[in-house]
């Protein structure tokens, strides 16, 4: 049957959410008899018993010089041992950290909530094994089983650093959820480091992906195409189904969804810590800039420092950005001449209305404080007053500082400059 066609059959389950809870509850097994394990076999799946219930395991192996995107997946390694060169301090440093001490985690769940009503009925991992790249899924086949999954999944759980796509807020968390309804019968869940890839992958290039699905990112960022891959948000249907026939043609599909899912997050890794370590010849001066708000936002003003003074050095569109973000770094450092001359320039030539008045207001509180020349304290204020009325008609939202205060500034300054004389 055609991929279309299972589809289009399968569409009747969106309009039967609840029929597909009672299925989810009342099915049951037969432990003398796996329905269709000639099937799985032939794909590379095999049974897990354990306490008198059993759990389907997918295995994969894939070379280490094998390409998936822009990357070969040894290019990991490189990037693990860059990071335990440098010795740069950075929430995505492998720093101490082995590349087979690695694991990339996703999930399958039967929903996008948390809490028990939403279950997991695929756990996938893979890691650095070797000179190979291995891949494991543990499969759900009916509820009830899910002691032997995660007994399964736990034995495997030999690691020190999880990278998943959003798993601090969901996947882990549903893990941990489910986890504590059978935690008498199952290990304890590990302690690891994690790194949510997620979040990095927003910070670096939310200026010009309007979504940060990992599909997006694959294509748009890694250079990942996938060819007849089930959408995500058929999952959980093509779940139900399967819980209720036990075909498993469907979940074939879903298995290969989250391999790709898996490996990309390889890919991921590797292309976020090369763009971070400047590994990536490739990388735009808006990711560079980036690169550097996340080194102040962290506080490595050193790293922070590297990254804008390169932009601000270059005739790029981003040169008046990085002076200004390179002046906020000067002013910590209370070097008032450098940030003074930097934001003169900011004010001079950038066509950023919101970064000139932010500029200005900072200019006017050296020449006020540091420089004691209320008259240039004053004319900058002006120019912050003007930059805030061409904000204002331009309806600009993300103004940081209200016309109230510029005034209430100005009005100081003119006064005490009155009372100078």
């Amino acid at each position: 049957m055609s991929i279309k066609k299972k589809l289009n059959r399968l569409k009747s389950h969106l309009s039967h959410e609840e029929s597909a809870k009672t299925v989810l509850k009342t099915c049951q097994f037969s432990e003398s008899e796996i329905p269709y394990l000639d099937v799985w076999e032939e794909e590379g799946v095999t049974p897990y018993f354990f306490d008198g219930s059993y759990c389907l395991i997918r295995e994969r192996r894939f070379p280490i010089e094998q390409q998936h995107g822009i990357y070969s997946f040894s290019q990991f390694i490189t990037a693990v041992n860059a990071w335990n060169e440098s010795g740069m301090k950075h929430p995505l440093s492998a720093a101490g950290i082995e590349p087979e001490s690695f694991v990339f985690f996703d999930t399958e769940t039967t929903g996008l909530g948390g809490g028990v009503g939403n279950s997991i009925f695929i756990l996938g991992h893979a890691r650095l094994s070797g000179e190979e790249i291995y891949l494991k899924q543990h499969i759900l086949p009916s509820p009830g089983a899910e002691v032997p999954l995660y007994q399964s999944f736990l034995e495997s759980a030999d690691y020190t650093t999880m990278a998943t796509y959003n798993g601090k807020s969901f996947d882990w968390p549903q893990v941990k959820t489910q986890h504590t309804l059978i935690r008498e019968h199952v290990p304890k869940l590990p302690s690891f480091g994690h790194f949510d890839l997620y979040h990095a992958s927003r910070r670096m290039w939310k200026h010009k992906l309007e979504r940060m699905k990992l599909s997006i990112v694959e294509k748009e960022v890694l250079g990942i195409e996938r060819k007849d891959d089930l959408p995500g948000f058929l999952a959980p249907m093509i779940y139900f189904d399967f819980v209720e026939r036990k075909d498993p043609q469907g979940m074939l599909g879903i298995l290969k969804h989250n391999e790709i899912d898996i490996l990309s997050l390889i890919s991921l890794y590797t292309h976020l810590s090369f763009q971070i370590l400047g590994l990536d010849q490739k990388r735009t001066a808006k990711e560079m800039y980036e690169i550097g708000r996340w080194f102040s936002h962290v506080g490595n003003a050193e790293a922070a420092k590297v990254s804008f003074s390169r932009l601000a050095s270059s005739t790029n569109n981003e040169a008046i950005a990085a002076k200004h973000a390179l002046a906020f770094e000067y002013k910590k450092e209370k070097k008032w001449t450098d940030a003074l001359h930097l934001w003169e320039d900011v004010v001079d030539k950038g066509e950023d209305e919101g970064i000139r008045l932010e500029a200005c207001i900072e200019l006017a509180k050296i020449f006020e404080h540091r420089e004691k020349d209320l008259q240039k304290a004053i004319d900058f204020t002006k120019i912050a007053e003007a930059s805030f009325q061409n904000l204002q008609s331009a309806k600009y939202s993300k103004k940081t500082i209200s016309y109230h205060d510029i005034m209430k500034r100005l009005e100081r300054l003119n006064k005490r400059l009155y009372q100078s004389f």
